[in-house]
């Protein structure tokens, strides 16, 4: 499936995208979609987050682009393998609520897109969130996904917490309104203390979510 290079075709396949009303449906679309994508797209996409971060600490910088990496082409692989199995048609539930949303949410935000490459880079990310949050639903940022202050997205007794779930539901384009994960209590034992300021956490949030759109 050819979504096309500019942001008006990338248009239409959000529409269509909205439609689909089944995890399986939506499943088999996003595996036609990723066939005019290849590893070597992940990696463009990997090296732009990489040094639009490329401000923050080195270590950390180091530690969340491998897990940005690791789980871009791991949902990618997974996509693929799926469909090989025909695993999609077995996933006959449906969409969780806001899928619509978010695929209206991506066609506005794929239209801010002014180059080739930050198109196919941007719709990619989205893509790819998609399948995580709503036919795996998981969190596009996955279990052990680092966060300033020592904190990381969890996986505890069958719920994911993330200790940035509600912060950053007002940066634009930013996958969080749309996440199965909750966010992690306040104080919780889940998660080590944070470390770095309040002020510092919230301006790496707004950063971390801008850059990320490709």
């Amino acid at each position: 499936m050819d979504t096309g290079n500019t942001s008006s075709a990338i248009g239409p396949v959000c529409r269509d995208l909205g439609r689909l009303s089944t995890r399986g449906e939506l499943g088999s679309f996003l595996a036609r979609v990723m066939k005019d994508y290849s590893p070597r797209d992940i990696r463009q996409l990997v090296e732009g987050f990489s040094r639009k971060i490329n401000d923050v600490d080195p270590d950390y910088r180091i530690r969340i682009t491998e897990k940005v990496a690791e789980h871009l082409l791991g949902t990618w692989q997974t996509i693929r393998l799926m469909e090989q199995q025909g695993a999609f048609n077995r996933l006959t539930g449906p969409l969780p609520s806001g899928a619509q949303q978010y695929w209206e949410m991506v066609a506005i935000e794929c239209e801010g897109s002014v180059t080739t490459r930050n198109i196919r880079s941007r719709f990619l990310r989205y893509l790819l969130g998609a399948f995580s949050m709503f036919v795996l639903l998981k969190p596009a940022h996955p279990a052990g996904t680092p966060f300033p202050g020592g904190d990381s997205v969890e996986f505890v007794e069958g719920m994911y917490y993330c200790p940035v779930r509600t912060k950053a539901n007002d940066v634009g384009g930013a996958l969080c309104p749309f996440c199965p994960a909750v966010q992690t209590p306040e104080g919780s034992e889940l998660t080590s203390p944070y470390t770095a300021s309040e002020y510092r956490r919230q301006q790496f949030i707004s950063h971390y979510y801008q850059n990320y759109n490709g």
